[in-house]
């Protein structure tokens, strides 16, 4: 039986391969990279410049604040996997469009189940609206949610972080808890904490 890294390779091959998908002909792929055995996977929207130049997810000003922020919890950037959902940059940094996430959409879904992480970590409201289209980031950013069968933890994108002090703030906040978290879910036997139910938000969609 191939071994996660040979599945995520024969994958990365079938989407460099694949000519047809949206953004193919004007951006290099960026496929992801990190630990294929991460128990936390964090997913942002698209790639940017330096992303699309090294053909690496978050290697840019976010991508630095992002390692600033794992460094903070003690977690080696390698110990965990980013990617995006959209795997090549939009012209000039411009929001995915709806047809290009549907595109790539399949691509994800298979990275996911080859990498079976305990936590799905969302960064920037078109990553969570991908897993809770109800979800609103202002809303449920450091609140532990469900999609499927997903543990899904919504954060805002380092980006958005860069341009407001306030972001910023929230986001280095709703970082610290994550290794608790992971402990969690990797421990069922540990008491869940609950976390106070913010207005507006879907009952169900919690654990």
């Amino acid at each position: 039986m191939a071994t996660k890294k040979e599945r995520l390779e024969t994958l990365r091959q079938e989407l460099e391969q694949n000519r047809a998908l949206p953004l193919s002909q004007t951006a290099n792929l960026v496929f992801g990279e990190g630990s294929e055995d991460a128990q936390v996977l964090f997913i942002g929207e698209a790639p940017g410049f330096h992303e699309d130049k090294q053909g690496r997810p978050f290697v840019g000003l976010a991508g630095q604040l992002l390692n600033k922020l794992l460094a903070e919890i003690h977690w080696p950037r390698e110990s965990v996997y980013i990617t995006n959902i959209v795997k090549r940059r939009p012209p000039e940094n411009r929001d995915p469009l709806p047809e290009e996430i549907e595109a790539y959409k399949p691509y994800l879904a298979h990275q996911i189940k080859i990498l079976e992480p305990k936590l799905i970590a969302t960064l920037g409201r078109f990553s969570i609206n991908y897993f809770l289209p109800e979800a609103k980031i202002s809303r449920d950013h450091g609140r532990l949610m469900k999609a499927g069968t997903w543990p899904v933890y919504p954060l805002y994108h380092p980006a958005a972080a860069l341009r407001a002090t306030t972001v910023l703030k929230d986001l280095r906040k709703d970082f610290q808890p994550l290794p608790e978290i992971v402990e969690r879910l990797s421990n069922p036997e540990i008491p869940q904490a609950t976390k106070e139910q913010k207005p507006g938000a879907s009952q169900t969609s919690l654990f």
